[in-house]
């Protein structure tokens, strides 16, 4: 009897076979990574200062540093890492502009990766975005394209990609994934070596603000990884949506406005904010950061963004805390950028009148606070 195979002569079918390897960009790409790596290798870790308080209550609260980046921000540790993540996954190419959604920090950054390795960048941001980072992109040769209304900024970017042919990078859905978040000198692993000979070794609490949600996602995934007892608290400014999201479980939430402490608080739920990782949210007043960020200078000498100022209240809020219940231990806080960006903001009492901001009752209860121990009810 014959098989259905032996009936059939045998007929030997063709491999499909398509090469796209491309020896000049390859070369092209290796040199992009190596400059990339190389400009880490050149930065020093950033530092990390002491927040005076009393010697008394046995508290040690702290800022990591991140505005002794080359661009002067925590974004700087982003940027690398989302350019390294577009170069590896073939996104990023050599005769195509990089476009990003931005409040001004993260497009400084990547303003600075994409001319050291010699693509043009575009940066998408709301019209109110400080006129000093606008000049920092530009002085690192990117391009600055203002939209109106903040909640634009993603199509609006996502258009210009497809109009130029580039590559929009999209820091809001990739900055969480693009992160090495069990280690590889990120800042919670720089954070835990840098206090390894401190008194409290292990912080009780670290607080990070959000805006992409990407650094609260890699210390708080770094923190569950390496087992520590330590609690993540996030920051959230006013006419941001992740506090409401984050204790509704809503992930549709949206704010109709934007976030007048830039570089945090976003008008929807982002993709890389990781809410499960979070131990804790504060909705902090706009007030009261900018509040905050003045007693940072009277305290350290340094002037900072408004975002240092939200994650530094909820900070103080934990010390308070901690006083009152008598425990000793260490807090850590970041420290985002440099406030010179924001002379004409958080620094300026015309800029606060006109926002109808008043931080006088905010600034007294950081005044007693630091002398009392006492939060203010």
């Amino acid at each position: 009897m014959t098989t259905p195979q032996q009936a059939r002569p045998y007929e030997p079918i063709a491999t499909l076979d398509v090469d796209r390897s491309d020896t000049e960009y390859r070369h092209w790409l290796k040199e992009a990574v190596r400059k990339v790596q190389a400009d880490a290798n050149r930065s020093a870790d950033t530092h990390l200062l002491r927040f005076p308080l009393p010697e008394k209550w046995g508290i040690d609260l702290y800022l990591k540093d991140e505005s002794t980046h080359p661009t002067g921000s925590l974004k700087h540790r982003l940027a690398r890492s989302l350019f390294l993540y577009g170069l590896c996954n073939g996104w990023i190419r050599h005769d195509r502009p990089v476009i990003e959604a931005s409040s001004g920090s993260t497009a400084v950054s990547e303003a600075y990766f994409a001319k050291l390795i010699g693509v043009p960048f575009i940066a998408v941001m709301p019209r109110t975005t400080s006129a000093e980072k606008c000049r920092l992109i530009e002085f690192h040769g990117g391009q600055c394209h203002f939209v109106d209304d903040p909640r634009t900024m993603y199509a609006e970017s996502a258009a210009l990609a497809a109009q130029t042919g580039g590559h929009f990078m999209d820091q809001f859905t990739y900055a969480e994934r693009a992160t090495d978040w069990r280690g590889n000198n990120n800042i919670a692993e720089s954070i835990y070596r840098q206090l390894e000979l401190e008194r409290y070794p292990e912080p009780a609490w670290i607080v990070a603000t959000a805006g992409t949600g990407g650094t609260s996602a890699t210390i708080a995934r770094y923190v569950h990884y390496m087992q520590h007892n330590t609690r993540i608290c996030v920051a959230d400014p006013e006419n941001s949506c992740f506090f409401e999201g984050w204790t509704t479980g809503d992930a549709n939430v949206t704010t109709d406005c934007g976030s007048r402490i830039e570089g945090i608080g976003r008008p929807r739920m982002e993709p890389s904010f990781v809410p499960g990782a979070i131990d804790r949210m504060m909705k902090v007043p706009d007030a009261a950061s900018v509040a905050a960020v003045r007693a940072l200078e009277q305290a350290i000498g340094r002037k900072a963004g408004g975002s240092t100022g939200t994650g530094l209240w909820g900070a103080l809020k934990i010390v308070a805390e901690m006083v009152a219940a008598g425990r000793t231990g260490s807090v850590v806080t970041l420290l985002c950028d440099p406030g010179d960006r924001y002379l004409d903001k958080y620094y300026s009492d015309e800029w606060l009148a006109g926002q109808g901001l008043d931080i006088a009752p905010y600034a007294a209860a950081i005044e007693s606070l630091l002398v009392t121990g006492v939060w203010p009810d």
